[in-house]
């Protein structure tokens, strides 16, 4: 039997870059890009990125399984999803100086789309939690307006589309515990390390 493959031409890979640039490129000038997204490699494992002309839509985990999260872009914002990493150098390049100490809050603009209501609320008030600080459940369920819905807050933080940037890590058990969290007990334990150094 003959190889089939064997009359291929070899890939090359800076022609599929080039060709990859291109659909990107097209696709944008086209309207047809909804959803860009890329993949960065963190102290706390595999990031994936993901942006709206909005702003940054989603941060995931590498745990939370990256195709999972990007087939749930695809039902609940737009199946019109590419792999454009120039669209999400800033918020890239912030979360490098992030892990390095150099950045203490990201000024990428955010797209809240996967949260609303009481969990919109939630994230908007953890935005005001300061590098380096903690706030417990019941704290900020306080400051929502809320102060029996400390469940409620932990739902909405478990549930946070956009970890790290909108700082969940920071809220933690009302004994001081670090509780529970999207990217891992040892991720959310890395990061309030981190930054209990500077």
């Amino acid at each position: 039997m003959n190889n089939v493959f064997a009359a291929l031409p070899e890939v090359d890979a800076e022609a599929t870059r080039r060709l990859h640039a291109r659909l990107v490129a097209s696709a944008a000038g086209a309207g047809l890009l909804d959803v860009a997204y890329r993949t960065i490699d963190s102290p706390v494992g595999q990031l994936l990125l993901a942006a709206t002309a909005d702003g940054v839509v989603r941060v995931a985990f590498d745990c939370e399984g990256h195709d999972a999260v990007l087939a749930a872009l695809a039902d609940r914002v737009s199946p019109r999803i590419l792999n454009a990493p120039s669209r999400l150098d800033k918020v890239a390049h912030e979360l490098d100086e992030y892990f390095a100490g150099r950045r203490s809050t990201f000024d990428v603009a955010l797209d809240f789309r996967l949260a609303a209501g009481f969990r919109r609320s939630v994230l908007e008030e953890l935005r005001h939690i300061g590098y380096g600080k903690t706030a417990s459940y019941a704290e900020v369920a306080l400051k929502t307006g809320r102060p029996k819905a400390v469940r409620a807050v932990g739902t909405a933080c478990a549930l946070n589309p956009l970890p790290l940037v909108v700082p969940c890590h920071r809220v933690v058990r009302s004994d001081g515990a670090a509780g529970n969290y999207r990217g891992g007990a040892q991720a959310k334990l890395a990061l309030l390390a981190l930054e209990a150094q500077r």
